[in-house]
Order: structure tokens, then sequence, then C-alpha cells
């Protein structure tokens, strides 16, 4: 595997790496490509460079997947792994721009407080279209199922990060509650520091926990419609973020920091959990 690919990968999600380790060579390094492509584009978005060379650098990277769509040498190096590693499955190229588009809305400013429209469009572009590719990747060839399973599972991921991480993104400057679920919890401010001190706060987290949760269950409904090898290694993804969700809603949505982790012995239960099908 490409070293760069590798560092990535295992400096930005240790779950991720390890508990996907066991695929065999040619789809962990899609897997793992795929992966690291994404921490690529956030990192861009997210990093500290001028707005206009943030555009540049996207704008360069729509050009990249054409090259590699159209068969042409790939100019970058993780360009060149998708490439290698990815195009043998036959990836749609509207799943990696939706991705490279849900990423980018966090310009020309950070997201805060988006429509539901919104953050349904972030979700599906950060989350989704990802959890299609790697579907994919992974052998499954059913559409309905992987459109089906992409979106409820991609979308109870990421609503667990957005939960997961509040604090750490208004921080940042960034707040992903949609602002329905806030003006109906009674909280009118937008600004991301003041609603994360709001006591009212919970009431909008419960409502999106609600959500997550009905994403969940169905999620796990159509894990049953994939084939035992595929649906375990998508398991070690749904149970550990499931994990997360659980803490969470366990201790009281009030409660915001710190954030949920798991150690190593509870990753590798719910790694073996997967694998034993249960």
């Amino acid at each position: 595997m490409n070293k760069q690919i590798k560092k990535i990968v295992k400096k930005s999600g240790l779950s991720v790496f390890w508990g996907l380790y066991i695929l065999p060579t040619k789809e962990r390094r899609a897997i793992y490509t795929l992966y690291a492509f994404c921490r690529h584009i956030d990192d861009i978005v997210s990093g500290s460079a001028p707005l206009t060379q943030k555009m540049e650098l996207l704008n360069a990277w729509r050009k990249e997947l054409d090259n590699i769509y159209d068969k042409k040498v790939p100019e970058s190096d993780i360009g060149r792994n998708i490439y290698k590693n990815c195009m043998r499955f036959n990836l749609p190229k509207q799943d990696l721009i939706d991705l490279l588009n849900g990423i980018s809305m966090n310009l020309p400013r950070p997201l805060q407080a988006p429509s539901l429209p919104e953050f349904e469009r972030y979700c599906q572009g950060v989350a989704c279209a990802p959890g299609s590719l790697s579907l994919r990747i992974l052998g499954c060839r059913d559409e309905t199922l992987i459109r089906e399973l992409s979106t409820s599972l991609g979308m109870a991921v990421q609503m667990t990060e957005i939960l997961r991480n509040i604090r750490d993104d208004a921080v940042a400057g960034r707040l992903y509650i949609p602002r329905e679920l806030l003006q109906k919890a009674g909280i009118m401010s937008t600004d991301p520091m003041t609603v994360v001190v709001d006591n009212n706060l919970a009431i909008a987290r419960e409502e999106l926990g609600q959500t997550v949760e009905k994403n969940y269950n169905r999620a796990f409904e159509l894990l049953t419609g994939l084939d035992k090898k595929t649906a375990r290694n998508i398991r070690v993804i749904a149970y550990i973020y499931k994990r997360y969700f659980d803490m969470m809603k366990n201790r009281g949505w009030e409660v915001i920091s710190p954030k949920p982790r798991l150690g190593w012995p509870s990753k590798i239960f719910l790694i073996l959990k997967a694998f034993g099908g249960r």
C-alpha cells in the first residue's frame, strides 16, 4: 500500500484502519484510498490557506476526477492511487463529485445552523456517497440496497459524529444542527458558541437523536440483505458508531463534553461481534 495513503488513514481513524485490515488486499487498498481522499479534501477545506487557494485546490480536484474517468494520467499521488486502487470496482463518478461537493459546503465559511435541506445535502455528500462507494468496493451489486443502506447508515453515522463533536465544531466556527430543530427548541441564535451553552440545546439534540436511531434501525434491517462477508465489514462501522450514539443517549443529551470515546477493549469486542454476525 502507498505509504502516504496508509499514513493518512492510520492517523485519521484507527477504528477504520484496524477494523477493515482483514479485508482482501484489493478491497482494503481501495477503501483506504477512498478514506484518504476524504481526509485530504477535508484538510483542504478546514485548513488555514487563503480562500482563493482552497478554491483553486478543489477545482484542481474536479479536473483530477475528470482525468481519472477520462483515463488520463492523474497529476496527484492520491489521484493516481484512486485510479490504481479504486477504478477496478466501477465506482460512479457522481458519488465522488457528491463527496467533494458535500465537504466543500463549509466554504466560503463554515456551516452554521443549515436548513434541513442543506443539512441533508451535506450528510449525503460527506457520508452517504462514501458509503455507496464502499458498498460497491465490498462487492454489493444491488443498486436499491446500495442506495438505501448507504443513505440510512451514512445519515446515522454522520449525525452521530455531529452530536459527538458539537463542542469541537463550535470552537472551529461550525454548527451542523439544523436551524429548524434549534428554533423548535427555542434557540434563535446561529452562533456556534452561543448555541452550545444554551440549555435548550439538549432538546434539539434529542430530536436529532430520534432521527439517528430510526436510521440505525433501518440500516440494521438492510444489513440482513447483504451476504455474510460484506455485512460483517459494514457492521464494524455500524457497531462502533452505534455505541458512541448509545453512550450519548444514556448519559443525557444535555451533556456535550467530554465527547464519548471507546477504548481498545471495547473496539476489539465490537469488531469480534461484527465478524461473529451477532
